[in-house]
């Protein structure tokens, strides 16, 4: 039997501060992945920039990601797992409690943005492809990562593909929460719609929770706040039906939480796999325009639909709160240092208005119209900043359609970068 993909491995050591290069590195992993009936050929790259932040690259299976088996066509790809992430000198919780000081750790954490794994990209690139550019396909925070590349070493790329990912390119955090409670809202009102025994199942879980003392299985509190960031999952394709089944087993016959609910909601809201994801959330907004100082919790008191007493009760989507490091056993030894990063004042530009209105890399980006996670409209305006961009706007997929689609998204932008649609 045949292997679905010819892969190989590679490692690669860069410096934790690329300002810095005779400091201290970190490793960095990438996984070579080629149709196994072309891998001795030469074939362009296409560098995949996953979603997050702290979200590794993708393992390979038969047929997935969705989008692989198409660029595996054309291609060979480069599946990178971004520094702290998956086999990355990853961020966890224990690498977190080796740090003496939270100011360490907050200085170290400071070097796990956009523009590091840039410079970590351009290094591997030197290394794989010598001065030849490549491709990139960045998903959701991808794009993020994709406007900073162009922004800063544009030289490297051939073209891009971005999918839910074209971020504001001034937006403050205060910016991007003001606009994202309310798409939450609403999709959670249209979760409701479909299934409307789960508002009223939601509101006794919580209200149960309020009362009692419910510990998950890793011994930590299950309080209604932190049943609320179940929402996170509804802006993707089959997030309306994941939640439904986890809340069909929630309740026994005796009105208590089963065994079953508290094991999956610990794993799905625990932060064990990627605390990088809570911990540099907001730090994506920060630009030198002030401290985030918790933008999200700030938000929040705008929106008294979002009281925890309010009925229906209102899910969270991707917003991070300071509770989250008390509350959490993965992320408390992360508490000190999110408030300095939290605080701090000094975050360099990620992107270049002016290097990217003279953009010349042709750059294919899919907009959702109704993606839940990134901003339409904040989308939209950003294109028209941006040299050589053509946009499609669709309805047709939610935010995970690059693999949902099974390569249909990847296919259309490819022909719009190459100028056939």
């Amino acid at each position: 039997m045949n292997p679905a993909y010819a892969t190989a491995d590679h490692v690669f050591r860069v410096p934790l501060d690329h300002q810095a290069p005779d400091g201290p590195d970190i490793e960095v992993f990438a996984r070579e992945v080629a149709d196994p009936t072309r891998a001795g050929e030469e074939l362009p790259w296409l560098l995949y920039l996953q979603g997050g932040p702290g979200g590794k690259s993708p393992r390979p299976t038969a047929g997935s990601p969705g989008w692989l088996p198409h660029a595996l066509k054309t291609h060979r790809v480069l599946l990178l797992d971004q520094r702290g992430t998956g086999r990355s000198t990853p961020v966890t919780a224990r690498s977190a409690s080796r740090f003496d000081t939270a100011d360490r750790l907050a200085a170290y954490l400071g070097h796990f943005r956009a523009d590091a794994i840039v410079a970590d990209a351009e290094l591997i690139r030197r290394r794989l492809c010598g001065d030849s550019p490549w491709e990139t396909l960045g998903q959701s925070y991808g794009g993020f990562i994709t406007l900073t590349y162009l922004s800063r070493a544009p030289e490297g790329l051939r073209s891009c593909y971005v999918t839910g990912g074209l971020p504001g390119l001034s937006a403050t955090a205060d910016d991007v929460y003001a606009r994202t409670y309310p798409r939450v809202r609403d999709r959670v009102l249209d979760f409701y719609a479909r299934y409307p025994d789960d508002a009223r199942r939601l509101r006794t879980i919580a209200d149960l929770l309020t009362a009692d003392d419910v510990r998950l299985p890793d011994g930590d509190r299950l309080t209604a706040r932190r049943l609320r960031t179940l929402g996170l999952c509804l802006g993707m394709g089959d997030g309306f039906e994941r939640l439904h089944w986890l809340l069909e087993e929630s309740l026994d016959g005796g009105g208590r939480l089963t065994d079953t609910f508290r094991h999956q909601v610990m794993n799905l809201t625990a932060f064990t796999d990627n605390p990088l994801f809570a911990v540099m959330q907001e730090t994506l907004y920060g630009q030198g325009a002030g401290p985030t100082a918790w933008a999200a919790s700030r938000t929040l008191t705008g929106f008294p639909e979002f009281a925890e007493e309010a009925d229906p009760l209102l899910l969270t989507g991707e917003m991070i709160y300071p509770w989250m490091f008390r509350e959490i056993t993965g992320l408390r030894p992360f508490a000190e240092a999110a408030e300095l990063l939290a605080r701090r004042t000094d975050w360099p530009a990620l992107y270049d208005p002016h290097r990217l209105a003279a953009n010349a890399v042709p750059l294919a980006a899919a907009v959702y119209h109704d993606d839940m996670y990134v901003d339409a409209g904040l989308s939209l305006r950003t294109a028209r900043e941006i040299g050589a961009t053509r946009v499609w706007v669709t309805n047709e997929w939610e935010h995970d359609g690059v693999s949902a689609s099974g390569g249909a998204v990847l296919a259309r932008l490819m022909d719009l970068a190459a100028g056939r649609a």
